[in-house]
């Protein structure tokens, strides 16, 4: 694997069996919870456990060496959302056999794969004591890629480096292309799950897969769509276990199968282990090339939006474009302390500043053509001319910026290639830290402006800068508000979890909701998806209870609990 891997786990002064943990599950007694971790020892070895009984084992670690044990972002207390220990299953019959423990006492499970859900929540369970799978320590494997039908299966611990380091490998980057979000060492399979995006036309990553394994609560092993359809070509497959067994020929090609189609119900949910995923690569399109251009204006994002609406939806823009708030792109070269000495939020004078020191507008759409070059001429000059309409909007070729600039990091996101620059916005403040807030809005220049304005005044009440993009998809608009905190400050932090709960109810009051989110707010966004007296929620307690009888994975994930957690007791308000 590549070096972007998080560490193995390292035991810091503890050990798996006869440790108390600094937190304990619910109901479950010390005695049980050593019964239970040996139990797990004993079969993944005790390289693959460990207990978390010491405070020193709660650090925060970095994106590319994160932790398991809690948020490194953390909005409330630091040990708030703690595991108890953590375990990383070799194959899918560990993974069963710590299910089938698991029922035996109850005991809350939260399955992760690399553990960068950054913005999220990390790694930390949202049941504090939960054991955390770490599904992609060990269970980290390619297992094909098919140039053919321009597809991969993949484990867990699968990184998008991972996968670009397979094609370059394998001389395939001229035929298969891979979709990348901002950052490349996430899992392909988590982010899917999450319903994450890149900004190829592959960006809508849910849309592009095809085929999953699951883990049941119950421990029985499902394939979902084709891969219900035995493969009928492998007679020596006989005598192999499930898992190891081939599968059916179209099982990457067609996600549906027959009947319902029950594969979305394990995205962002509690009901099941996922351990492996098909997802479809990008056939090398013939030709790229991305492009910048810069909107002068803060009212400006109106007309932008409203030009890029019909663009987009006739796919003349091909690929998940963005509109960039200036200090997105000023966060990504340099702290704050470059630009000002203020410690409250910048004002529009001192923004218009930065925007010209950077050679960049108040907004920034990144986009990007592929094809052959007649097909990209063709489309560069509809956008150009498109755009001309708003006055002093510029356009720009990687070429015709500084080789540092966020376009030449753009430029290779656009076309697959992994990064990690993004992550210098985090540094925007001392010792970084953020959530995301996600609402979606609908491609149109007045609501773009209102939700704008919205979530910019709230910003500003919690004495922090607006940062933020959208990010547009074919009918859509994903509005990704950074809240950037100083994650040691206490007044800092309960400002940002303020700002994230008001803003909620600001957007839900309009009609927003949001697509991901937070550990510590997925009880409110429940909560704001009540129509019809919470049908929604109720009915997602139903499967619930009815799959994941006694309650063991993630409990609380979505805001979706099982009927042993009293919600009462347990809703974050």
């Amino acid at each position: 694997m590549s070096f972007e891997q998080p560490l193995p786990l390292q035991f810091k002064g503890s050990r798996p069996h006869g440790s108390t943990p600094l937190a304990l599950p619910p109901k479950v007694t010390i005695e049980d919870f050593n019964s239970f971790i040996q139990s797990i020892t004993e079969f993944l070895g005790a390289d693959n456990v460990e207990v978390i009984s010491t405070k020193e084992q709660i650090d925060d670690g970095t994106y590319m060496k994160p932790t398991y044990t809690h948020d490194p972002h953390h909005v409330m207390e630091q040990d708030y959302f703690l595991a108890s220990a953590i375990a990383a299953p070799r194959n899918v019959a560990d993974v069963q056999a710590i299910v089938k423990l698991a029922n035996d006492l109850s005991f809350p499970l939260w399955p992760i794969s690399i553990g960068r859900n950054s913005g999220y929540g990390g790694a930390a369970p949202r049941v504090r004591g939960s054991l955390v799978l770490n599904m992609g320590k060990n269970m980290n494997k390619i297992l094909e890629v098919n140039v053919e039908g321009a597809y991969c299966l993949v484990e867990p611990g699968v990184t998008y480096k991972d996968m670009y380091d397979y094609l370059v490998e394998h001389n395939l980057q001229d035929k298969l292309w891979l979709d990348v979000p901002d950052l490349g060492g996430g899992s392909i399979l988590g982010n899917t799950l999450e319903r994450g995006v890149g900004y190829t036309p592959y960006g809508d990553h849910w849309m592009m897969h095809s085929g999953m394994e699951v883990i049941l609560p119950t421990g029985e092993l499902l394939r979902t769509g084709m891969g219900a359809l035995p493969d009928p070509r492998r007679p020596e497959t006989m005598g192999l276990k499930p898992e190891d067994q081939p599968w059916n020929k179209t099982a990457q090609l067609f996600p549906y199968g027959f009947g319902p189609y029950i594969d979305g119900i394990f995205t962002q949910s509690n009901l099941g282990i996922v351990t492996k995923l098909g997802m479809w690569l990008m056939p090398n399109p013939g030709g790229y090339q991305s492009y910048l251009v810069t909107i002068p204006r803060e009212e400006d994002l109106k007309q932008a939006v409203d030009i890029i609406r019909p663009l987009r939806l006739t796919m003349a823009l091909q690929n998940v474009p963005t509109i960039r708030h200036i200090l997105l792109d000023a966060a990504v070269m340099a702290p704050k302390t470059a630009y000002s000495s203020k410690t409250e939020p910048l004002s529009g004078e001192e923004l218009d500043e930065i925007a010209k020191k950077l050679n960049l507008g108040r907004w920034n759409f990144y986009g990007a053509l592929y094809g052959p070059e007649p097909v990209r001429n063709a489309l560069c000059g509809v956008i150009k001319d498109a755009f001309s309409a708003i006055p002093g909007a510029r356009f720009f070729f990687p070429e015709d910026t500084p080789k540092d600039s966020v376009l030449r990091i753009r430029h290779k996101t656009m076309q697959g290639i992994p990064t990690y620059d993004e992550l210098k916005w985090i540094d925007w403040l001392p010792n970084g830290a953020h959530l995301f807030f996600s609402p979606i809005a609908k491609v149109a220049g007045e609501d773009a402006m209102l939700q704008y304005a919205v979530t910019k005044k709230r910003c500003n009440e919690a004495g922090l800068d607006f940062i933020g993009t959208f990010t547009i998809g074919m009918r859509e608009m994903h509005h990704i508000v950074c809240i950037v905190f100083n994650k040691k400050d206490p007044e800092q932090k309960k400002k940002a979890h303020w700002l994230i709960k008001t803003l909620i109810d600001d957007c839900a009051a309009n009609g927003w909701g949001e697509y991901r989110t937070h550990l510590a707010v997925m009880d409110q966004i429940m909560g704001t998806y009540n129509w019809n007296k919470s049908i929604f929620l109720k009915f997602n307690e139903v499967i619930k209870n009815a799959v994941d009888p006694n309650g063991i994975i993630a409990p609380g994930k979505s805001g979706i609990w099982p009927r042993q957690y009293n919600k009462d007791e347990w809703v974050l308000r």
